[in-house]
């Protein structure tokens, strides 16, 4: 399977994801990177009027777990470890995420990932260690 077709199954299998109907997120894979979008939303909002800080987990966490999952063509990757950094609140527009590996290596990788609001303001980023589960990417987790 060329990486083309790799990163189309991934796509298919996030956007195919149940938690995702809440915020219909539009990811974009490539090698080693993905990008992430969501539509901010007001129902996103914590009572201050921004959108809550699980919003920008979601956006980074996934970008940098599918940045990773663009080089994994085997397993279904799971995120091991997290840490955020919220720099700016954001209560309209897009808010992208980019994600992207910097450290792998056979069953360890690392990722970063930053999020833009639609101004191009950094608003927040974040690391991660991600590994490789047992379980094969499959129609079965909607990998087709």
């Amino acid at each position: 399977m060329d990486n083309g077709e790799h990163y189309k199954k991934l796509e298919h299998m996030y956007s195919h994801a149940k938690c995702n109907e809440y915020y219909n997120p539009i990811l974009t894979i490539s090698d080693g990177t993905a990008e992430l979008a969501i539509e901010i939303q007001d129902k996103f909002f914590h009572s201050g009027g921004a959108t809550h800080g699980s919003v920008y987990f979601k956006a980074l966490d996934d970008s940098a777990f599918f940045a990773v999952s663009s080089i994994v063509k085997d397993v279904f990757v799971l995120t091991v470890s997290f840490n955020i950094y919220l720099l700016r609140p954001i209560s309209w527009g897009k808010m992208r995420a980019n994600g992207k590996v910097v450290f792998s290596s056979g069953t360890l990788f690392m990722a970063e990932s930053i999020i833009f609001d639609s101004e191009g303001h950094e608003i927040a980023r974040g690391s991660g260690s991600f590994s490789k589960s047992k379980t094969k990417l499959s129609p079965k987790v909607g990998y087709k």
